[in-house]
């Protein structure tokens, strides 16, 4: 079984979204899809209505299934000590040649959000990331090209 790693704060998130789509979603949409159902003539519109609660029912349950995978395998990671080399848990200051600065926490994949500076360990950044220290240039290797880093400081 695949290893998902989390910090503490993202397994408490994922946890009460588990919790809320058990106990909350499931309700709203069993009653939407009992509405649908009870709508007397089947028309077109009564059809769509329940064609959606039907597709909704099925993401709910599909999301429900996947917290619950993510939380089975889940490894809840500690703010790392204080490290020389890059870790799941880090912060990482990085520069590419001619760019700004770049400050990324590593996470698990479960919890990444590039947007939001939570790159996972698994992407090919945070891959290239783990194990390195402060001053190493790094060759990453993405899927649209290939560039270069420094690692200016790791937290």
């Amino acid at each position: 079984m695949t290893v998902n790693y989390l910090t503490r704060d993202g397994f408490q998130r994922l946890q009460e979204e588990l919790e809320y789509l058990r106990t909350v979603r499931r309700q709203e949409v069993a009653e939407r899809l009992r509405e649908a159902l009870e709508g007397g003539d089947r028309g077109i519109d009564m059809d769509a209505e329940y064609d959606a609660a039907k597709n909704e029912q099925a993401f709910v349950e599909g999301r429900i299934d996947e917290l619950e995978l993510i939380l089975a395998s889940a490894r809840v990671i500690e703010a790392p000590s204080r490290s020389d080399t890059v870790q799941v848990g880090n912060t990482v200051v990085i520069q590419e040649d001619g760019f700004e600065p770049e400050t990324y926490i590593i996470v698990g994949a479960a919890e990444a959000n590039p947007s939001n500076g939570r790159i996972s360990n698994e992407s090919p950044l945070g891959k290239a990331l783990i194990g390195h220290k402060v001053g190493d240039k790094i060759t990453v290797h993405a899927p649209a090209n290939t560039f270069t880093v420094t690692i200016l400081e790791i937290k």
